[in-house]
Parts: C-alpha cells; sequence; structure tokens
C-alpha cells in the first residue's frame, strides 16, 4: 500500500511497472525520451467461470477484480468470499464465494460504455438502480470542494510522470482518501470500490472525484457503490445528467480552481466560501481537462 502526505491511499509512483521510457522525435525533429503508460491483461475468474479479460496498468489487482464484480452486480452484500488469488505469471485473479455462482444470462447481454478501454456494463444496468436510496442528509460545502481540487490535482501521480491516464478519489469533507488511476476511469473507480469492500470502509459521508466525464457509467457505479455526491474537473454526458437527478446524486462537474456547474442534487451544496477568495490552481498541476472535457 502506498501513501502521500495523509492519503489512505495514494497514486502507485516509483513502480517501473506500470510506465516505460520510450525514445522517439519531437516537433522539431530532435530525439526526446518519455514516460508512457503500461497496460496489460488481467483475466478475471469467479469461482470456475471466467468473467473478463481487463486492460490495466496492474496495481491492485485484487480490488480491480473485487470492485468490478461489486459494480457489475456479480456480487452482493451478502455473498461471503472465500479467497482473492492473484497469479502474477498467469495475469489472472480467482474470487471464490461461499455460493455457486451462474452469470450465463448477464454475460449475454452487454452494454459497451462510454469509458475509455472499452468499458462494458454486463446485464441490466438498471438493476439495483432505481431501488438505491442516497442519504438525503449529507452536504458538501464549497469550502470543502475547492480544497479537495486543489489538493488532488497537486498530487504526485503517474498522469502528472506519463499521462493518458484517468484518476479517481475517494474522499471525505475536504480531505481526500483514496486515490486511484488507471488507463481507464471504470478501472479507477472499480479498484476504490474493491478496496472499500475488503477493507470495510463504509460509503456514509463520502464524496466520489474523477478525473473524467461524468458520463452514465460513473453515475451508475457511483450510486451503486451508496456515495451521494461525483464530482468531475471535466463535463456532462446528458443521460449521465438524467441519471443522477432519477438517482438523487449531487452531480458537480467543471470543478477546478474556484468554479464548478452542479446539474442534479443541487440541494446538497452548502455555499460557506467566497470564490473569489478561493485560490486557483497552480499552472503545472493543469490536465486535458481545463480546457476541454476528456
Amino acid at each position: 500500500m502506498s501513501s502521500f502526505d495523509g492519503y489512505i491511499v495514494s497514486p502507485t509512483l516509483g513502480d517501473r511497472r506500470l510506465t516505460e521510457r520510450v525514445s522517439g522525435t519531437d516537433q522539431d525533429g530532435s530525439n526526446v525520451e518519455t514516460s508512457v503508460t503500461v497496460e496489460r491483461p488481467l483475466a478475471l475468474f469467479l469461482n470456475s467461470r471466467e468473467i473478463v479479460t481487463l486492460m490495466t496498468i496492474g496495481d491492485y489487482p485484487e480490488c480491480l477484480a473485487v470492485g468490478y464484480l461489486l459494480n457489475q452486480n456479480m456480487l452482493g452484500n451478502d455473498d461471503v468470499l472465500t479467497a482473492v488469488e492473484y497469479d502474477e505469471e498467469a495475469d489472472a485473479v480467482v474470487v471464490r464465494t461461499q455460493r455457486e455462482t451462474d452469470f450465463e444470462e448477464k454475460l449475454a447481454k452487454q452494454t459497451r460504455t462510454s469509458g475509455c478501454a472499452l468499458g462494458t456494463v454486463f446485464g441490466d444496468i438498471m438493476e439495483t438502480f432505481e431501488d438505491t436510496v442516497l442519504d438525503p442528509g449529507a452536504r458538501i460545502r464549497t469550502s470543502w470542494l475547492y480544497a479537495l481540487t486543489k489538493r488532488i490535482n497537486t498530487t504526485p501521480s503517474l498522469y502528472l510522470e506519463a499521462g493518458a491516464i484517468h484518476g479517481c478519489v475517494l474522499c471525505e469533507t475536504d480531505r481526500p482518501l483514496i486515490y486511484m488511476e488507471d488507463v481507464g476511469r471504470h478501472n479507477a473507480v472499480d479498484k476504490i470500490a474493491g478496496y472499500m469492500y475488503l477493507n470495510d470502509i463504509s460509503p456514509a459521508g463520502k464524496v466520489f472525484y474523477t478525473t473524467g466525464r461524468l458520463t452514465s457509467e460513473m453515475v451508475i457505479k457511483t450510486v451503486q457503490m451508496n456515495i451521494p455526491v461525483l464530482i468531475s474537473r471535466s463535463g456532462f454526458t446528458a443521460w449521465g445528467v438524467d441519471l443522477a437527478r432519477q438517482a438523487n446524486l449531487t452531480l458537480i462537474g467543471r470543478a477546478r480552481g474556484n468554479r464548478f456547474v452542479a446539474l442534479a442534487g443541487e440541494h446538497r451544496i452548502v455555499y460557506d466560501a467566497d470564490p473569489n477568495a478561493a485560490s486557483d490552481e497552480p499552472a503545472g498541476a493543469g490536465r486535458k481537462a481545463a480546457t476541454a472535457d476528456s
């Protein structure tokens, strides 16, 4: 487990398996060497059944596997895990449960999502969605929001080292707790879901942050995790907004520096800070989404 300045989990830095140095030329024809993000396959088995092969940077494979199954409704709150086994040589994770599992119908019906690296949702994507009740008393203070966006976007990360990667962060009040990165934001959120499950971390009082777009997939996964507030420095899709309003999820996008736009669940926002007094992000901390949605 890695940590940085108060994080429970922070971006995995210094692991040379996650990035490579590659030589090339720049716009002037000069020789350059740069870091690029590595992606590798991870086969996921639930008991004896192979479910999917995920493309991932390769850190926290057990958390990714468990979180994926939770967010696909293939694991329920009443399931008891007997083992989560990672075989590095085989690039595979096996999740074992006490009960028998059978997901032929779910596996036969799949929806490609807008997530990069070809996100997929199996089965009925609205399964349990309409029955989930998010905490109506949860609040997000603008002072927390300004502090979170600045802290997260100045945290050393694989994005700042090599790019081509998304980040997701579990937060509480003005404190980021768990910061995961991966080539697809769906992987990053699944890692956090798995980590929460395996370490018995409650969603109560939590806020979720993503560097990627606020799509239907991100809204569904956040609701599945019972987290009532979702924040991004990027923009929205129409279906993402519609689903957030249906689920009573607070959806805040284009959050950078002292600016943001809320398109759902605005009643949870407490305006306790003067945006003109909030400091903007340092120029070096900017991501692509600071100028265009990504």
